[in-house]
């Protein structure tokens, strides 16, 4: 019958047996409306906050904008220090220093107006890569004494003190006439290895030795052993 079939019309406004009422979003004034924390800046300082290396930044005279760098150049590639002494280094920008005639200085504490001449005297003050090249089982130690002041003691003296990088074979102290003090004796160190050889050019190149810059270079195997010991280095 059409009394079974039909349905009333107030059934449809129902919600389902079993399902849950939808609830309403709720409204806020605009004041409450709760808001998404403000997205990241780019701002250098800003990401920095008040950090320890945002302080000394600041101590030292940085502002925002600035490039780093002596000119405020900015910097685009590592720094690294070359050894120029046992505790002295200087500090090189990638490798300019590598690059004579290039615009940009080489080492930190030059000038962007150095010439490529100053660049090379630089080059020459610290040969210990142009040393090393080359090595042998033979040391040459120079300017370590002057004229005159080698003693009975300083062989022996000189051959323990090395014995700390390896087993050192002969040393021998060869004196010259008709050159500067820093060129008259020569100090040769035969070691057994040339790793022992190469530490101890690199601990003993320009170390202080009684008031003395100590030069320190490899030798001539052959020429060792013969005693041709005046050959120029």
């Amino acid at each position: 019958s059409l009394g079974s079939s039909s349905h009333s019309y107030e059934d449809e406004g129902r919600p389902a047996r079993g399902a849950k009422a939808a609830i309403p979003p709720p409204i806020y004034e605009d004041s409450d409306r709760p808001r998404s924390p403000p997205g990241p800046t780019s701002s250098f300082l800003a990401n920095m906050g008040g950090t320890v290396a945002h302080k000394i930044m600041q101590k030292y005279g940085f502002k925002e904008g600035q490039g780093l760098g002596k000119h405020e150049q900015g910097l685009s590639t590592a720094l690294s220090v070359e050894k120029t002494s046992k505790r002295g280094g200087k500090i090189i920008i990638g490798d300019a220093a590598e690059k004579p005639g290039s615009s940009q200085s080489g080492a930190a504490d030059t000038s962007s107006g150095a010439s490529a001449a100053d660049s090379s005297k630089k080059s020459e003050a610290n040969p210990l890569t142009e040393i090393l090249k080359n090595p042998t089982k033979v040391v040459l130690l120079r300017n370590m004494v002057g004229r005159g002041e080698v003693d009975e003691d300083l062989e022996g003296e000189t051959k323990e003190e090395c014995e700390k990088y390896g087993k050192v074979v002969k040393c021998v102290i060869f004196e010259i006439a008709v050159v500067p003090d820093d060129e008259a004796v020569r100090i040769f160190l035969e070691f057994e290895r040339v790793e022992s050889a190469i530490k101890a050019v690199v601990d003993l190149n320009g170390r202080y030795f009684g008031g003395r810059v100590v030069k320190a270079c490899f030798y001539n195997l052959d020429k060792f052993r013969v005693l041709n010991l005046g050959e120029q280095v």
